[in-house]
């Protein structure tokens, strides 16, 4: 019975987070905290813009808190919004601008490389942008645009790389996007950082 609760609780963080991701697109939405309180249910949304989540006298709040009461069955929900620190080191922030451009009608080259070209500017240790579907002609292919150190397997992979994913509409079709960042303070297994000590050094230079 408690696995059951806790499946049925995982799947529907899912299903909010991916209303959330298609509802506030525009806000540069992120991702979503979901909290149980005594006195209901705390959801806190990182975005872009957050005026745009929050929308002219909260009505956009009111409306995303009543869709996530009767359509979602959150147990009285209370949202707030919080920005996001850096938005070119977020992947799903990311994610969200390469498929815009590309709905927009940018060629998909200059959409990759410009992505690629903020987040490394934005101090990302590596990135990686993949860009697939029917991006010139009938047949549909993937294309890879990347800079820096990327993990692309094992536990490093799954812990240390921020993801982030989004879905252009485009007159050809469909176009899937991925995006997955190594930020700049992701500390890797391999990574060894010496740190001299002051009070040693001191002792050994008067000895000296």
């Amino acid at each position: 019975m408690i696995e059951r609760t806790f499946v049925k609780e995982n799947v529907k963080r899912l299903l909010i987070d991916e209303y959330f991701k298609k509802e506030l697109s525009r806000a540069g939405y992120s991702h979503c905290d979901i909290r149980k309180t005594p006195i209901g249910t705390k959801i806190i949304i990182y975005a872009e813009k957050p005026g745009f989540v929050i929308g002219r006298r909260g009505s956009r709040i009111r409306e995303l808190t009543e869709k996530l009461a009767k359509e979602f069955g959150v147990e009285k929900p209370q949202i707030d919004v919080k920005p996001v620190e850096n938005p070119d080191l977020d992947a799903q922030v990311v994610a969200q601008k390469v498929a815009q451009s590309l709905e927009r009608g940018l060629h998909f080259r200059r959409v990759g490389h410009t992505a690629v070209r903020r987040v490394m500017n934005a101090g990302a240790k590596g990135v990686i942008v993949i860009i697939s579907g029917k991006l010139t002609g009938e047949r549909a292919r993937t294309e890879k645009f990347m800079a820096g150190y990327m993990k692309h397997c094992g536990e490093p992979a799954e812990e240390l790389v921020d993801k982030g994913r989004a879905i252009a509409k485009t007159k050809p079709g469909v176009i899937g996007v991925t995006v997955k960042i190594m930020r700049p303070d992701v500390l890797l297994p391999d990574e060894i950082i010496i740190k001299e000590d002051a009070e040693v050094k001191h002792v050994v230079e008067e000895e000296q």
